[in-house]
């Protein structure tokens, strides 16, 4: 998407260790009409595939995945990364690491929010080494339910995490691939899913 390519280069900055900085628009200060049109991307590439429902993981993945909820008339529901106590025990959980925070977590969901009747759309806002996707696709296993496929706003594509996730079968569709990050320059992916 080259609107989102354009808003990278010019507001995202490149950080030691190969983390992309653009939380003043995406995941810290959140640019609300330039998120809805992320979301309305998504939900056109995704229109024709019978989406029910829309799982993303907390925190930053909420708003684009609101968004793309919107476009798409479905039900939004975010994995919690803590168990809290206004969950229940009767939930699916799968775990994860995140490559940004270092860490591991194990992810929640309140089983009375997915079935197998739900086809589900995943979208997260980064996708590096492919770890939350896995981790919620787990989730959507666990519920008897189908993946109809996933998208991130941001893929880090020499993290090599969504190619290796397409090389099973599922959709992944990221509105903007980077093929690299070196001396504060970035190199994108051509977008294949891009409207002409």
């Amino acid at each position: 998407m080259k609107l989102l390519e354009q808003k990278i280069t010019a507001e995202g900055k490149v950080l030691p260790g190969n983390i992309l900085k653009v939380d003043g628009f995406l995941n810290h200060r959140i640019d609300v009409p330039f998120v809805m049109e992320l979301g309305k991307e998504i939900a056109r590439r995704y229109e024709n595939s019978g989406v029910t429902k829309i799982l993303t993981i907390e925190a930053s993945g909420i708003a684009v995945a609101t968004a793309a909820a919107f476009y798409l008339n479905v039900p939004l529901v975010f994995a919690k990364k803590h168990k809290s106590g206004n969950i229940s025990d009767n939930v699916y959980s799968a775990g994860a690491h995140s490559f940004t925070h270092g860490n591991d977590y194990n992810a929640v969901v309140s089983k009375e929010y997915l079935s197998e009747k739900d086809n589900v759309l995943i979208v997260d806002d980064f996708l590096a080494l492919g770890s939350a996707l896995e981790c919620l696709m787990n989730i959507v296993h666990q519920a008897g339910a189908q993946v109809a496929g996933c998208a991130s706003i941001i893929e880090k594509g020499y993290q090599g995490g969504g190619d290796r996730i397409r090389a099973t079968g599922v959709r992944v569709e990221s509105l903007a691939i980077i093929e690299s990050m070196e001396n504060g320059k970035i190199v994108y992916r051509p977008d294949e899913g891009e409207a002409k």
